[in-house]
């Protein structure tokens, strides 16, 4: 059962009002299905976008951030029933990973593709096998989605490895995923 829900989302507050609208819906969907976020950890941005509407409906925010990014006045402690602060970036993925049974992507940038790409090794190689979801907001991951099908058509990965995520077209499909999460047999023989 899926209880601790991991966003990956970007900080920026510059971007067009789907992103954060899609963010507060899913926040809001998880939040009333029982759910909790483990998020970066501040106030800004879509990630803040889906942990402030998790917790109005009624989930707990678990936040987690690097010393660096706290120390730049980053932070948001106040608003999160769990904070963290962790040496760098590295040591953060592993702490939300360890926090989460799950993992979405919102649109966001370098740091948010890093961070789902490294989920995906991760289930990959058997080390978890939590549902992992791009939230497709106005078709953000769609280029994306075309180049891990090209990754796998030219061999660089198994033809099967496009089952360890799935393309959510809205925060309902999201939330539904996660609610009915059947997981899938994850297990890495270096063979394609």
């Amino acid at each position: 059962m899926v209880k601790n829900v991991c966003v990956f989302a970007s900080s920026s507050n510059l971007l067009d009002a789907a992103y954060y609208d899609d963010a507060k819906k899913l926040g809001f969907l998880l939040g009333k299905n029982g759910m909790n976020i483990v998020y970066g950890g501040s106030r800004l941005g879509a990630m803040y976008a889906c942990a402030s509407a998790v917790q109005s409906a009624g989930g707990k925010i678990i936040g987690v951030m690097p010393k660096k990014l706290y120390d730049m006045a980053g932070g948001n402690p106040d608003d999160c029933h769990e904070f963290y602060i962790t040496s760098g970036m590295r040591e953060r993925k592993a702490k939300m990973d360890e926090l989460s049974d799950a993992v979405i992507a919102l649109a966001g940038g370098f740091g948010t593709l890093e961070e789902i790409s490294e989920m995906i090794v991760q289930k990959q190689l058997g080390y978890n096998n939590k549902p992992i979801v791009f939230l497709n907001t106005n078709g953000f991951y769609n280029s994306l989605i075309k180049f891990f099908q090209d990754i796998m058509q030219y061999n660089f990965a198994k033809r099967d490895t496009g089952n360890l995520y799935y393309i959510a077209a809205s925060p309902v499909d999201a939330v539904n995923y996660l609610v009915n999460y059947n997981p899938v047999e994850v297990c890495f023989s270096g063979k394609f």
